[in-house]
């Protein structure tokens, strides 16, 4: 399943739905209980809520993998293509187990992607693009360090849950629940076994699946698969997210945002932009445009005065591009073409 943001208005969430959202954003993988604790409700409201979000296509908890941790090397690749080829290319690209985000921008003159390559130099990906008919170039940048994202999102930010009670749910009575914060923000790669890959397809396609499913997935037991949980969640390899449609969030204008920053202000320019919460994601690259962020806002106009006023504002930048994004065809997820 994908969630379809181009497929009709989905409908705001009410009130106990965000303190259920930001819940979840801090802990994917709480049990229903705990969270009906800290939110004052019951088990069955909890899981009721969470079943009909995730049935409606509104919001669902994905188990993801950090690629740096994984010894992996991702890439920002941008596409400029004909509209023509848009979103041929772009389904391509979105059937390709090393892809996320594939996004089409620019009014449909250029194709965003992250590909996760397990080698310094994307792999044949890469290779292959500047081939490919109707392919007008391509433009990839080595990401370096995160700043905001992962398991952090614009729920984190904008969530209605008080201190008392996000300390709550960071209390560790869950099984598989890590230390926070977890490991060394600069580990070696994490060694992993053939099990490990099908945990994180599980994971991927639901990150709230049952031990037991999990047990089946990986053909180990209830006790490892716990064990193990445990271990790649603390060492940083697994993080949960919570995946929704920016309506979901009032959010209509979605757009890409590349900055040039001076080297001596990398690091503060980008902690400022962390802050800031039209962002949904922000990350150090390489390339002329040293900073990428996903920037979502109301409309147009909000994403002006953004751009004109706490971006302007950020010590050290040189000089700015954007993109809109027009459509968006993967997510984190697996991919799941659209039925027509």
């Amino acid at each position: 399943m994908n969630l379809d943001i181009e497929r009709g208005a989905l409908p705001a969430l009410d009130a106990q739905d965000r303190m259920l959202a930001h819940a979840l954003q801090i802990d994917g993988r709480a049990p229903f209980r705990r969270i009906a604790e800290v939110l004052g409700v019951s088990d069955q409201t909890v899981a009721r809520r969470y079943s009909r979000l995730r049935s409606a296509g509104t919001l669902r908890v994905l188990g993801l993998t950090d690629p740096l941790r994984l010894g992996e090397v991702p890439w920002f690749v941008r596409i400029r293509c004909a509209p023509s080829a848009a979103a041929q290319i772009g389904e391509a690209l979105a059937r390709r187990r090393d892809t996320t985000w594939v996004h089409v921008a620019g009014g449909g003159t250029e194709i965003f992607c992250l590909v996760r390559s397990r080698g310094p130099h994307g792999d044949t990906l890469l290779e292959k693009l500047p081939g490919t008919p109707r392919v007008v170039d391509v433009s990839a940048h080595c990401l370096l360090h995160v700043f905001f994202g992962q398991d952090r999102s614009l729920i984190t930010k904008t969530g209605p849950l008080t201190d008392e009670q996000v300390i709550a749910l960071k209390a560790q009575d869950a099984p598989d629940a890590p230390e926070f914060p977890v490991a060394d923000p600069a580990p070696a790669a994490c060694p992993l076994e053939e099990a490990d890959r099908r945990l994180f397809d599980a994971l991927a396609r639901d990150g709230r699946a049952g031990i037991g499913e999990l047990a089946a997935a990986t053909g180990w037991s209830q006790t490892t698969v716990r064990r193990r949980l445990a271990e790649l969640r603390s060492a940083g390899v697994l993080y949960f997210d919570v995946e929704y449609a920016p309506r979901v969030l009032e959010r209509n204008f979605r757009a890409s945002l590349w900055l040039s920053v001076e080297p001596s202000h990398l690091d503060a320019a980008g902690e400022a932009l962390a802050s800031h919460p039209e962002v949904a994601f922000a990350a150090a690259t390489t390339g002329p445009t040293n900073i990428f962020a996903s920037i979502t806002t109301h409309d147009a106009g909000s994403f002006y005065r953004y751009l004109t006023g706490p971006v302007a504002a950020l010590p050290g930048i040189l000089g700015t591009s954007t993109a809109p994004i027009h459509r968006t065809i993967k997510t984190a997820g697996p991919f799941v073409p659209s039925t027509p």
